[in-house]
Order: C-alpha cells, then structure tokens, then sequence
C-alpha cells in the first residue's frame, strides 16, 4: 500500500516527511513530485513504510493533523489511472 499525504507546505522535504512517519514504523520510500517547467514541490507526496499496520496508524494518526501549518490529507493512494486521451485530437476510429 502506498500513502497519499496531501496538503504539504512547498518547504517540506524529504526528511522532514521520514522523521514524522518514522514515528509510526520503518518507512520505504518517499516521493515528493515536482513541477516539470518550474522544478517547485507540487505540495502533495507518496509515502511506503514496511507494514500494512504501520501505514495504518500513520493514517489514522495524521489525516487532519496540523503540520508546518498546513491541515494534513492522509490517506490511501489510489491506483494511477491510465491515461487513455492521449490523442482525443486525432480520433480515427470516427471515420
């Protein structure tokens, strides 16, 4: 499972995310995404700790909590959805 933590100050950075989840069990994996053309944090992450359970707590825990000011979202990450608009200017299945 992975977890989505939206509604992230721009000055939050990978290590400040590491030590708060730290606190709920070994995390994995940290992605901060960030804006193609200006290179700024998009104010959202995905996190991946090592147990299902710690993911848990860490949710239930966090999810509207107050942090670097900001009202935490915290959640399940859904599944990426695939793209099928790619093209919706050249459609020639219409023809």
């Amino acid at each position: 499972m992975t977890i989505y933590v939206g509604n992230l100050s721009y000055r939050a950075t990978e290590d400040d995310l590491r030590a708060v989840f730290a606190e709920y069990g070994t995390v994995k994996r940290i992605v901060l995404p960030t804006d193609r053309e200006t290179g700024r944090m998009r104010g959202f992450a995905f996190v991946d700790m090592t147990e299902d359970a710690q993911e848990d707590a860490a949710i239930t825990e966090l999810d509207g909590a107050e942090w670097m000011g900001r009202q935490l979202r915290v959640n399940k990450a859904k599944p990426r959805e695939e793209n099928n608009n790619r093209r919706a200017g050249s459609r020639r299945d219409d023809y």
